[in-house]
């Protein structure tokens, strides 16, 4: 007997003891997720933490600038009242339900962000898993007869926080910016806004991220080997993009760089920032508009200057409900073209401000991604009513970090790339950016030669025109081709009223003018070490 009472408490100890072993081996990989949640998070308003990176173009390997677009599903649609689109959980969130994930009052907390120390936890996995969002933040189209008090009291009846709202005339709609501020997951709090009378449509404040890459070395001829490649010189013996308007939307422009003096006609801050002018903002404006040592590939067009993308570590990113109000701004002042060198995903508000733009007659360009091969599409470019760009370097090969797909409709110079920086200086930067600046640019040529070209002419005229690259006809790498400015600003001259898939074969083609004729390519004399490559 006495061997058994000892017996006993051995046993519970030893039980307990293997009981606390797989507790502790589960518990482990927790901490270490919990730690990288941590160090992925962003948070909204300055001081923001990066939680994407640009990448540097080499020929070993190149990383994607957007690392979560390339594997990622889209999120889900808006939600609705009317029925179209379910309010589903968010394909790349943390979803938590009573169904085959706990039960009973526990697994109902959990699911609403409601358990102790649960909610903080939820939506930092959902931030870390999906890159792609503004933490905490949904865009929402409300009743446009509500006064801001009204909509106040509106965000207060669902315990949030309105940052900002507004009637947007290129939508015919008022679109409000809402923050969740407590503990609450962000996909309970859509789905109870959008039961709202007051509410016709709620998503969240998608992230985009400019199409960049990080200075590359300054090694190397700085010439700019894109006006050959793009037959700019003799582009610009028959236009030069004067009176046409391009907006740009993008991080801030230095419009004191010489390069670029005089060619901003108006500017517009969507951030209400007091930033200064930025790298990426700087050097497509350049692309665009040079006309002191470099070349632009349209020097005479007027500059609408958009400030949508604020300065993170190693770039600058943007939000839909900044997006849309630089599209607004651009579609109400005059914009003839708009280049958007930035790249989210789909966006239900976008693409409804996209297809607005598209009815007023303005083209719109958008860089076609550098998430590489296995990326999904990316948006605003692979919208349809946008020319989505991809990128090639000087022996007319796709960059590693192109986009490719259906949705491209063209290919331009973007790799090393000789572009105006702030503070007079100048660098080498890559990425499908700035192939679209120059798209834009040429786009402005033909304006400028037919203004009456239609989005959809110039679209037609463009792809016909294009220099054919990689298989014969049109592929998933180069769309139609190479750009051929020269060809372009030509076509666009013959175009007629009707669409140009009807429209007769253009004339003989002019001639291209003499070298002596054509626009002088200005010198790039400074040595390569004195460049200010950042």
């Amino acid at each position: 007997m006495r061997h058994d009472t000892n017996w006993r408490p051995v046993t519970r100890r030893l039980a307990l003891a293997l009981i606390a072993v797989p507790v502790a081996y589960f518990t482990a990989p927790a901490v270490y997720g919990q730690a990288g949640i941590r160090t992925m998070s962003v948070n909204v308003g300055p001081p923001r933490a990066p939680v994407v990176t640009n990448v540097i173009h080499t020929p070993a390997t190149v990383n994607p600038s957007l690392p979560s677009a390339r594997f990622s599903p889209n999120l889900s649609p808006s939600c609705r009242r009317d029925g179209d689109s379910a309010c589903s959980e968010q394909a790349s969130g943390q979803q938590v339900s009573g169904k085959g994930g706990g039960s009973g009052k526990a697994a109902s907390k959990a699911k609403n962000g409601e358990a102790k120390g649960g909610g903080s936890r939820l939506n930092a996995t959902q931030t870390a898993a999906n890159p792609r969002v503004i933490p905490n933040e949904l865009v929402a189209e409300i009743d446009g007869t509500l006064t801001d008090a009204q909509a106040d009291e509106l965000a207060r009846r669902h315990r949030l926080e309105r940052v900002a709202s507004q009637n947007f005339p290129l939508l015919g709609a008022t679109i409000g910016l809402f923050r969740v501020t407590d503990r609450r997951a962000v996909e309970a709090v859509s789905r109870e806004l959008s039961t709202d009378t007051a509410v016709r449509a709620v998503q969240p404040n998608f992230r985009y991220i400019l199409q960049q890459q990080l200075p590359a070395s300054a090694e190397g001829d700085p010439a700019q080997y894109a006006l050959a490649k793009l037959r700019l010189p003799e582009a610009h013996a028959l236009a030069h993009g004067a009176n046409v308007t391009i907006a740009i939307i993008d991080s801030g422009i230095d419009a004191t760089h010489p390069e670029l003096v005089d060619s901003v006609a108006d500017t517009f801050d969507a951030l209400g920032s007091k930033e200064g002018p930025h790298a990426h903002g700087t050097g497509i404006a350049g692309v665009i508009a040079a006309h002191a040592r470099l070349m632009g590939a349209a020097p005479q067009v007027r500059v609408l200057a958009i400030r949508a993308f604020g300065a993170v570590a190693h770039g600058a990113e943007s939000s839909s409900y900044t997006i849309l109000k630089s599209l607004d701004y651009a579609a109400l002042h005059g914009a003839q073209i708009v280049n958007m060198s930035f790249a989210g995903p789909k966006d239900a508000v976008i693409a409804r401000a996209i297809a607005a733009t598209a009815r007023r007659g303005i083209v719109m360009v958008a860089a076609a991604g550098n998430s590489g091969a296995k990326s999904p599409p990316l948006y605003p470019a692979a919208e349809p009513n946008v020319i989505a760009v991809s990128a090639t370097d000087a022996q007319d090969r796709l960059i590693a970090a192109s986009n490719r797909g259906g949705y491209v409709t063209v290919a331009a110079p973007g790799a090393d790339i000789f572009v105006p920086a702030p503070d007079g200086e100048y660098q080498m930067m890559s990425g499908t950016s700035f192939s679209a600046a120059y798209v834009s640019g040429i786009a402005a040529l033909m304006l400028e030669r037919n203004s009456t070209l239609q989005p959809d002419q110039l679209r037609g005229v463009l792809m016909k025109t294009a220099r054919d690259l990689g298989s014969p006809g049109r592929d998933d790498l180069f769309g139609s081709g190479e750009a051929d400015a020269f060809a372009a600003v030509q076509g666009a001259g013959a175009a007629s009223p009707a669409p140009v898939a009807a429209a007769s074969p253009p004339p003989k083609a002019e001639s291209p003018p003499e070298s002596k004729q054509n626009p002088p390519i200005r010198a790039l004399n400074a040595p390569v070490a004195t460049m200010g490559v950042r």
